[in-house]
């Protein structure tokens, strides 16, 4: 285990998480969201904690994995960073700005790349490959509360 990249990564991840929270301020307490006519299986609000929790130490593990046997740094970092940048930008334009339709493209975008990151290293990580499987079914899950919402808000 590539130490160095694995904390790295943890900081990176975690980091985002942070500012995505950051910038999406108030809003899961404010009158707009608690307004919403929300999915049914919408989970209730600490399940979001644990998941992007478990989501992030296991994509983090994952990335310092992929990072430490891919000999092109680019290919990491040119899948990587876009993720990174729509998982963040996705709660400022869909919690703060409420732009439900732009966040959907947001998210489906990033469920696009986690399954592109997925699929493409299946070969060389192996048994690694799992550990982009609890983030893989969360964006399905947070992608279908999102279509949700737009339709019927």
């Amino acid at each position: 285990m590539n130490w160095k990249a694995l904390t790295t990564f943890l900081i990176i991840n975690f980091g985002g998480l942070y500012i995505g929270s950051w910038l999406m301020g108030d809003a899961v307490t404010g009158d707009w969201y608690l307004a919403l006519d929300k999915a049914p299986w919408t989970p209730p609000g600490w399940v979001f904690g644990v998941a992007w929790t478990t989501i992030m130490i296991c994509f983090s593990i994952y990335m310092s994995k992929w990072w430490e046997v891919e000999p092109s740094k680019k290919s990491v970092l040119g899948l990587f960073i876009p993720a990174w940048i729509c998982n963040v930008v996705w709660n400022y334009v869909f919690f703060n700005q409420h732009m439900m339709g732009l966040g959907l493209v947001i998210i489906v975008v990033l469920t696009i790349l986690i399954t592109v990151i997925s699929l493409k290293n299946i070969s060389k990580l192996k048994l690694y490959s799992l550990l982009v499987l609890p983030y893989f079914l969360w964006m399905c899950i947070a992608t279908s509360l999102n279509a949700y919402a737009y339709i019927y808000n």
